[in-house]
């Protein structure tokens, strides 16, 4: 539906990463944990071109984790203090999650950032991965990986939004019925500006 190089076009370059806090994060005010600096982190929305057509690489977390246990993600994690950017981080967490070697990742360009009520600030890097391929989750972290179309996610019809609770306020959260899977919160919010930015880059 969209090649690689209206992708591109549509998100912040990597020589110009997006400042500030996330899009969402007047939302949430109130909802963050209190006197916590917000902790910085990225995620890598990854890529592949099949036949059928263009894939998104999705894992889901182990039951064990402190946060976002057993939910529906993207590989990442926070950035650590030999990570020279977000795309370092990004590519080293895809290796240590899901087996995948930087070599096999070709970095985009950024979404935009994004607040979590955990108190993250997620920065998430667009790639390609090459299609060749092999996961090697580590079982501590990932219990599964797997694609989803990206024409399922990209399309309206295939996206809910949800009234939660937390800490006593109403909010709403995105989520995807796709079978098998509950892909929502954070993870869905990310497609969803991707499916912003790429309608925009189109206009």
């Amino acid at each position: 539906m969209f090649p690689i190089d209206r992708i591109a076009a549509a998100l912040h370059p990597l020589t110009n990463a997006p400042v500030g806090e996330g899009w969402n994060h007047a939302e949430i005010i109130g909802l963050l944990p209190e006197g916590r600096a917000l902790v910085e982190a990225a995620v890598l929305v990854g890529l592949i071109r099949r036949d059928e057509g263009m894939q998104v690489l999705l894992t889901r977390r182990t039951d064990a984790l402190r946060n976002h246990a057993g939910q529906v993600s993207f590989p990442g994690g926070r950035l650590e203090a030999d990570d020279a950017d977000a795309v370092a981080a990004a590519t080293r967490e895809t290796f240590e999650e899901v087996g995948i070697p930087a070599s096999l990742i070709t970095p985009l360009g950024y979404l935009d950032a994004f607040t979590t009520i955990t108190g993250f600030r997620v920065l998430p890097v667009v790639a390609t991965i090459a299609n060749d391929y092999v996961a090697r989750p580590d079982a501590n972290e990932v219990a599964e990986v797997f694609e989803v179309p990206l024409a399922f996610l990209l399309d309206p019809a295939n996206l809910a939004s949800l009234s939660l609770e937390h800490r006593g306020r109403a909010r709403q959260v995105w989520e995807f019925s796709y079978p098998g899977q509950r892909i929502w919160g954070v993870t869905a919010a990310i497609v969803v500006n991707l499916r912003e930015r790429l309608a925009a880059a189109v206009q």
